[in-house]
């Protein structure tokens, strides 16, 4: 926990480039322009001075720290930043106390919790009283999900606002900055290779903070003549030690890695699916991101052929989000490799694709009554639920019940190919619509 003004003294200090410029208005803000350009929600309320409590939730590096120092600063109130890995219960009580004789003399407290996500039940609720109360603004961070990571009466009495990555020209501008801002490398005489900004900003993947130090790791080892700094592009690619990236031309090597990657699997090519694997992590692809991709690959062209083929995506998934970069390389490429050489099969994704298309077109088509929820007596009344059928009741565990639209039935979505173990599927799909079809023509 540390407590500070919001003007600081920040001259002939040696902190890290991405500290010394971090910004100290909404002019110098970079990004967010969704919720901080001109007549925007947040900007509204920050230049109202109508702030409440908040939780802003985004990726690491997109400013959501330096948002709340700039809100303090707009709204002159006492800002304390509080470190949900440091701080426990009995140091919230201690801020607590500090924010109540700060309300009566008519001060406002603004607590900053960093990564409110780690906090336990107990230490959230320790500050509903307080927010409730208005005895502080709460402004959290997370780069959690805060429906299922923040408490329901907490959250309740936040506004919740999503903070998106730096897209790479947002990344450019503030890179330029720092080269000419007085509290960058202004004081110097930078010069970088062509398209250096660029390279630096598709490598730091929407994190300012990232680029910032980049930036300045690339300056530090650049080459000196006199009061010039020059930057060549074998600089860059010793300081970050990823080559690749020098071949990454407005974002589109990006997709065309994923698409091989994605290709190489589908066509059974272990190999090769590797090979995309490592170009896109030593590139600084989010392995989080490839391992979203492999999932969705999981079920979209293996799927029921072998069930267990999600099973291991989402494992890799969760692997990755435990120990994240270098150790869950291991992870995706177990992952990368059975997904490659289990047997193939898009029935799942084209059954979707026809349910969809029909969904679209007939959205008002009405739910069978026999499989409606009666869950009133009006309903039961209105037939909701009449003739209902409960195949566990049955010797067979199956009704020839109709479940589809009148003007739907008997349509096909789902088709089973014969590929790997859905082979059985569709053998077994086969004996249900056989036996309904019997028991129909029986009734």
């Amino acid at each position: 926990m540390s407590q500070q003004t919001f003007f600081e003294n920040t001259a002939g200090d040696s902190r890290p480039l991405a500290d010394r410029l971090r910004p100290r208005t909404l002019e110098e803000y970079a990004g967010q322009t969704h919720l901080l350009g001109e007549g925007k929600v947040l900007r509204r309320l920050i230049e109202a001075d109508h702030i409440s409590s908040m939780i802003f939730w985004g990726p690491p590096g997109v400013g959501k720290t330096t948002l709340a120092r700039i809100i303090a600063g707009q709204t002159r109130a006492e800002f304390i930043d509080f470190s949900a890995v440091t701080s426990g219960i009995k140091e919230i009580r201690t801020v607590m106390q500090q924010a109540e004789e700060n309300r009566r003399f008519g001060e406002r407290t603004i607590v900053f919790v960093d990564e409110i996500h780690r906090f336990n039940k107990a230490q959230q609720d320790a500050f509903l009283p307080f927010v409730e109360k208005g005895s502080i603004i709460l402004i959290g961070a997370t780069t959690e999900n805060p429906s299922f990571e923040v408490n329901g009466a907490l959250l309740s009495r936040c506004k919740v606002f999503v903070l998106q990555s730096l897209s790479t020209g947002e990344l450019v501008g503030l890179l330029d900055r720092a080269l000419r801002d007085p509290r960058g490398f202004g004081g110097q005489r930078v010069l970088p290779a062509e398209n250096m900004l660029e390279l630096i900003a598709a490598f730091a993947n929407g994190d300012a903070r990232t680029a910032l130090s980049t930036l300045e790791m690339v300056v530090l080892n650049g080459s000196f003549d006199g009061e010039t700094t020059t930057i060549t592009p074998e600089v860059l690619e010793q300081c970050i030690s990823k080559k690749s990236l020098l071949y990454d031309k407005g974002g589109e090597e990006h997709y065309n890695l994923i698409s091989a990657l994605h290709k190489s699997m589908r066509n059974s090519d272990p190999d090769a699916a590797v090979y995309w694997l490592a170009r896109m992590l030593e590139a600084g692809e989010d392995p989080l991101y490839i391992a979203r991709r492999v999932t969705r690959f999981a079920s979209e062209d293996v799927g029921l052929a072998d069930p267990r083929a999600l099973e291991i995506a989402v494992a890799a998934y969760q692997a990755c989000h435990f120990i994240g970069m270098p150790e869950c390389t291991v992870h995706l490429t177990q992952a990368v490799v059975y997904l490659a050489l289990a047997p193939k099969s898009n029935a799942l994704y084209l059954a979707y694709g026809r349910a969809k298309k029909d969904a679209l077109t007939q959205l008002a088509e009405p739910v069978p009554l026999v499989i409606r929820n009666a869950a009133t007596r009006l309903m039961e009344e209105l037939d909701y639920g009449k003739g209902y059928q409960y195949a566990h009741d049955t010797a067979e565990k199956l009704t020839d019940m109709q479940c589809l639209p009148d003007s739907l039935l008997g349509r096909e979505y789902y088709r089973p190919t014969e590929q790997g173990l859905e082979g059985r599927f569709k053998t077994r799909l086969e004996q249900i619509k056989q036996w309904k079809h019997a028991r129909r023509k029986q009734g």
